[in-house]
Parts: structure tokens; sequence; C-alpha cells
């Protein structure tokens, strides 16, 4: 009876690990098989506004997405502006909304119209630099940091010189910028941020921060950094940079597929049980300055977008890749992406619904760990299970440009399986060898 109880409480909470001690906060519940889609607002519609962007939740919604990260939404600055119209990560006023979106009301409806759907809203926050005309620096020059010359500055060895970068030895500056961010939340029903840049600006200021908003509801913060420490007391999710540049590597020819395990060594050693990490195949930065994914990933990348799934990660999709957009959006003029019928429609929206539906793939703590299955071609076959009481997913990919021939060896992979492209069931045991095509991957499911 005892034996029993304790399966099902396993089964329950998803194979959940007992609470890091070093972590200080409970991630949101809605977080805990969640995808996030990233939305370019000027380039994601014709229109380019939040109400055009409204439109199109229901589409997000069938394709199982549940996040949805709005970059920054403020007015843009004037003063030394890059392009037509500018970044958007070059704030001109942390209180107001871009009227190239729309207004205030507009966002607050489309955030309404999210949250009626099941949906989440999280803001791009960036919070080490504002635009030279923002308001912030007629008001109060002296929450800026300063040069040898005794003048404002942007953010040094880049080549961001259209900002200038904050001083948070203010503590004036700290107060106002936490109140910013409860702002959002408090008014226009905002579920979390992601903080731009997040390592640029100290770490104490979102650990206060982030205390402050969780205060007000259960908020999601994503960071643009890769460190342990963001997870301590702030950020429920950090980028995965050296998780895409190993792939990156791989499928350059410069590197095999063993050279992921120093990422995923470091990941289950050094970050904290809890910790999400965001995979993506690209984003914002990715397509506008290194390429598509296409140009980055070529024949591999179905394989890498299928990884960035079941990985132990949260997945991230840039808007339009649904679609398979083929081509580098502007990130400082109008170029609106050219919606298409794509076979990624269907991967996409099947991949959000077999995480969702395989507890062993959820994120963090509430998933299983990946465990190595040892096979003939380390240095090709990248394959692993990720398992729980109730649940257990077994996946294999090919990581070269060459046919392989693969076989597995201890027990871990044992077991009967549906496949995830074919739908078939099958047995794997002790004799079992697959023929991997370049490039190819192949994820079985338990079978009931």
């Amino acid at each position: 009876m005892i034996k029993s109880l304790l399966t099902a409480l396993l089964i329950t909470f998803s194979g959940a690990a007992a609470a890091d001690p070093y972590v200080q906060f409970q991630h949101a519940e809605w977080t805990r098989n969640a995808s996030i889609y990233q939305i370019n607002t000027r380039q994601f519609t014709p229109e380019g506004t939040f109400r055009a962007a409204e439109r199109q939740l229901p589409r997000l919604k069938a394709l199982g997405v549940d996040i949805l990260w709005l970059m920054p939404i403020h007015p843009i600055g004037l003063a030394k502006r890059k392009g037509a119209l500018g970044s958007p990560y070059a704030v001109r006023d942390y209180l107001a909304v871009n009227p190239e979106f729309g207004t205030q009301a507009d966002l607050k409806h489309f955030v309404d119209a999210a949250h009626g759907l099941g949906l989440h809203v999280i803001l791009d926050w960036v919070g080490n630099h504002t635009s030279w005309d923002n308001v912030l620096y007629a008001s109060h020059p002296e929450w800026y940091e300063r040069d040898r010359h005794g003048r404002p500055h942007p953010t040094p060895w880049y080549d961001w010189d259209d900002i200038i970068d904050l001083d948070y030895n203010q503590p004036g500056l700290r107060r106002y910028m936490t109140d910013a961010l409860r702002y959002w939340v408090r008014e226009v029903g905002v579920d979390g941020y992601r903080a731009d840049a997040a390592g640029l600006v100290p770490q104490d200021f979102w650990d206060n921060a982030a205390a402050e908003l969780r205060a007000i509801k259960p908020v999601f913060m994503l960071a643009e950094w890769e460190s342990r420490d963001m997870h301590a007391r702030a950020f429920d999710a950090s980028y995965a940079w050296s998780w895409w540049d190993g792939l990156r590597a791989i499928t350059d020819g410069k590197a095999d597929a063993t050279s992921l395990y120093t990422y995923y060594a470091w990941n289950q050693k050094f970050y904290p049980r809890q910790a999400y990490r965001m995979l993506y195949t690209t984003n914002h930065d990715k397509n506008a300055w290194d390429g598509t994914e296409f140009e980055i990933f070529g024949p591999a990348v179905d394989a890498a977008i299928v990884f960035s799934f079941v990985s132990e990660g949260m997945p991230l999709i840039y808007n339009g890749q649904e679609a398979g957009n083929r081509k580098r959006l502007a990130f400082f003029e109008r170029d609106a992406i050219q919606w298409q019928a794509s076979p990624y429609t269907a991967l996409y929206t099947q991949l959000n619904a077999l995480k969702k539906q395989h507890t062993a793939l959820w994120n963090g703590e509430w998933g299983a760990r990946m465990e190595q299955v040892p096979n003939n071609a380390p240095k090709q076959v990248f394959s692993f299970v990720r398992q729980n009481a109730g649940d257990k997913v077994f996946a294999v990919f090919n990581l070269s440009a060459q046919p392989v021939k693969t076989s597995f060896r201890d027990d871990l992979h044992l077991g009967r399986y549906r496949d995830f492209t074919s739908g078939e069931t099958l047995k794997v045991d002790e004799s079992t060898q697959f023929d991997m095509a370049p490039w190819s991957y192949k994820i079985m499911t338990k079978a009931e």
C-alpha cells in the first residue's frame, strides 16, 4: 500500500526532484512544460501593431506555445538612431508604449486576450542602458555612468553607439527601475520579463526586483545571460548560449558529437536542478546578424529543432520559424514576415504536444534528467534517455554528415516504444540497431 502510494505521488509530480536550497523561489506552475514564442512586433504582421498581432493569438494557441515574449514595447530614441526606425533596445521612456505598435490600451487588450486563451506574456526589458535622449537623462543625468572626461558613454567594447549606460550605484535609479518593472505587471497584467544583457546589471538588483514582482503575482523571468547565480533568487530561465555554440560547431564540421558533453556535464553538476535553460535554433539576434537557422545549421536544421525540444531545457520559437522563414529580418527597418504554408507548422505543433504529453520532457525539476546511452559511434551519435516513474523517452541523433549503423550498450534504453515520426510501435532490445541517415534523429516514447 505504501509503495503504491509513493509510486502514485512520483507519477503525479512527474519525477520532480527535492528542492535545492540554493534556489530561493518557486517557479510558476504554468511554466512546468511551457515553451516560449518570441514576437518581433515590428515584423510579425504587415501592420506591425499589437492589434494585428492579437489576431494571431488563436493560431499561436493552436501551435501549442505557452509564453509570448514581446520584444521591447517602449518608444525608441531619436538621437543617434540606427536605421529609419531605430533599435527597440534603445529605449526612450520605460513608462510609455512605442506609438509604432499602438497604445497602452492596445497592449493591455493583447495581454488580456492572451490570458483568455491560457497564454502568458512577458516583456523584453532593457536595464543596462537607454537611448541618448531617454527622459531620464534630462531629469536624472546623475543616473548615468561617465567616462574619464565626465561624459555618458555606450557599453564599452561593443558597437552600441545608439545607447548610453546606466549607473546602478545610484539608489534612485534602482528604485525607479524596480517601480517601472512593477508598473507593467500591475497596470497591464504582464507575466514577467526577458532581461536584455542581464549580466551587465548587478545581480542584487535583479534579486530584489524579482522578489518585488513575485510579491504581486507569479511571474516568469528569463535572463539573456549564462550564469548559475542568476537562478538563485531572480531568474527562472537563462540562455543556453554554449549549447547553441556547441551544436553549430558540430554542424560546421569543427567538432563532433562529443563536444556537447561539456555543456551537459556543466548543466547537470553546476546549475541547480530547478534551472530552466532556454534552447533555440534562432532568435532576433541570430537571425539578424548570424543568419537564419537554415543558413546556420543547413541539412541539420530539423535535427537541431527537435533536439531543442527533447533535451533538458525550455524551447524557444522565433516568429516565422513555423512558416519556414528563410530571410534575415531587418533589425532597424520594417521587414514583415512572409507567412506561408509550411511543414514546420506541423513539426512545431507536434513537438509542443510531445513536450506537454510526456512528463519526462518537462522543464527543470518538473522533468527528468538526461542519462547518456552509450553507443558504438559516439563521435557521430548522441543518444540519451529521459525517464521518471511513469514516463520514458529514448532519443538518438546522428550529428554527422555520414550515415551510421548504431547499436547501444547497457540496459537503460531497453523497452517498448512508439516512434515519434511514424507512430509505429517497436521493441528495443540488446540486439537493436538503427540505420541513421546523415543529420537524422529517432525519438521514441514509452508505449502503454
